[in-house]
C-alpha cells in the first residue's frame, strides 16, 4: 500500500501555566501535525513540536523538512518511505513526526490496534510524574503541593544555574513532601564542581535522580559526576541516537538513560535505544518535550509495551493542556495512566 498524501498543519494548546526551565520559558505547546494517507483511505498523524533550545529545530524548519520529505515519500510503500526517512538529512523531530505517523499505519495494515502491534500483554497502570517549572522557592513548593493534592506522586523538579537557589528547593522538598518521589532536573545548567557542591549539600534529602546537571557535551565530567555521586544520573540532552546511549553507557557517563522521539528521530528508533538498554541492564526514563496528543499517545504505548526497562516515565505534557483533547487512547487519574476501554486509535483503524 502506497502513500498518496501527506499534509501538515501547525497547531497550538495553550497551557495551564507557562512550563519554565533553565533552557526556556513556553505558554503554548506548539507543533506541526503531518497527515499521512494512503491508498486505501486510512491515515495516521505524527507530530513534531518546536524545541529549538534542545533539537535546534523551530516550527519554521520543521515544516519545511517535511515538505522536502514529502516529495520523496509518495508513491513509496511503508518500509520504503521510512528508510528514506531516516536516510534523510533534516532535524530530528520532523523524522519524528513521520516515523510515528508511519508506524501508525503498518499497525493498521496489519489489522492491529497500536497495543496489539506493541505486542502489549499487562494493562496495569503506569505513573507518570508531572513537571514543576522552575520559580521562586514558595512558587515551586505551592505548585508541589498542589501536584500532591491532586494525587501527582512523581515530582520532577526543574532547577536553574542558581547552585544555592537550587539547594534550598531540594531541602524544601524533601523536608516538606517526604511522600514524594522527587527527580531533580537541572537542564545542563551547572559546572562540575557545582554539581559537587549540589550532591554534597543535599545528602540526606530523598532523591530519585539527578537528571543532565552539565552540558551535553561534557561527558567525561559527566563519568566523573556519576563516578563520585551515590545519587542516580540520568543523561538526557546527552543521548539522541543509539549511537550516543552505547557511548554514554560505555564510557560509565550515567546509570540512566531518558529517551525521547524527539530526539532520537522516532519510534523505532526508541525501539532501538529500548532494546539496546534492555540488553545492557540500562534503565531508562521515556520521556517527551511540550508535545501534542498524538505524539505523547504513542509514546505512552512503548512505556507500556518497554516497562520492564523504562523505570520513570515523563509523559505529563496532557496534563499541563488549558483543555484535553480527545486524541488519547489513555485517561490520566493523578499520575496514573489507564488505558480507555475503547481506544481512540482502534476506532481509527476502521475508517
Amino acid at each position: 500500500m502506497k502513500i498518496i498524501s501527506i499534509t501538515q498543519t501547525k497547531e497550538k494548546i495553550r497551557l495551564k501555566v507557562p512550563f519554565v526551565t533553565a533552557l526556556r520559558e513556553v505558554h503554548f505547546a506548539e507543533f506541526i501535525r503531518v497527515k499521512v494517507v494512503l491508498e486505501d483511505g486510512s491515515f495516521a498523524y505524527g507530530e513534531a513540536p518546536a524545541t529549538e533550545a534542545i533539537t535546534g529545530e523551530n516550527l519554521e524548519s520543521i515544516s519545511k523538512a517535511l515538505k522536502q520529505l514529502a516529495s520523496v515519500l509518495l508513491c513509496k510503500d511503508l518500509d520504503e518511505a521510512l528508510h528514506f526517512v531516516h536516510a534523510y538529512t533534516c532535524g530530528s523531530s520532523a523524522k519524528a513526526a513521520l516515523d510515528m505517523a508511519i508506524v501508525m499505519l503498518m499497525a493498521k495494515q496489519k489489522g492491529k490496534n497500536l497495543k496489539e502491534y506493541f505486542c502489549i500483554d499487562k494493562s496495569e497502570a503506569i505513573e507518570t510524574d508531572i513537571t514543576i517549572s522552575l520559580g521562586s522557592c514558595d512558587q515551586m513548593l505551592y505548585d508541589a503541593k498542589n501536584a500532591i493534592v491532586q494525587n501527582m506522586k512523581i515530582l520532577k523538579i526543574k532547577l536553574g544555574s542558581d547552585i544555592d537557589h537550587a539547594i534550598a528547593v531540594t531541602k524544601n522538598f524533601s523536608q516538606q513532601l517526604p511522600e514524594a518521589k522527587l527527580l531533580i532536573d537541572a537542564n545542563q545548567s551547572w559546572t562540575t564542581e557545582q554539581t559537587l557542591d549540589y550532591l554534597h549539600a543535599v545528602k540526606g534529602c530523598s532523591i530519585e535522580l539527578l537528571e543532565q546537571p552539565l552540558p551535553a557535551k561534557e561527558i567525561d565530567n559527566l563519568a566523573i559526576i556519576t563516578q563520585k555521586s551515590t545519587l542516580a544520573i540520568l543523561a538526557d540532552e546527552a543521548v539522541f541516537t543509539l549511537a550516543d546511549a552505547k557511548y554514554v553507557v560505555e564510557k560509565k557517563a550515567a546509570d540512566m538513560i531518558n529517551i525521547k522521539l524527539m530526539k532520537c528521530g522516532g519510534v523505532t528508533k526508541a525501539i532501538e535505544i529500548l532494546e539496546y538498554a534492555k540488553a545492557e541492564g540500562i534503565s531508562c526514563m521515556l520521556g517527551s518535550m511540550i508535545e501534542g496528543p498524538y505524539s505523547i499517545n504513542i509514546t505512552i504505548y512503548l512505556a507500556f509495551a518497554y516497562r520492564d526497562v523504562v523505570k520513570f516515565v515523563d509523559l505529563d505534557s496532557p496534563l499541563l493542556y488549558e483543555k484535553l483533547p480527545d486524541a488519547l487512547d489513555f485517561i490520566y487519574k493523578g499520575s496514573e495512566i489507564h488505558f480507555k476501554h475503547q481506544p481512540v486509535s482502534q476506532q481509527n483503524a476502521a475508517k
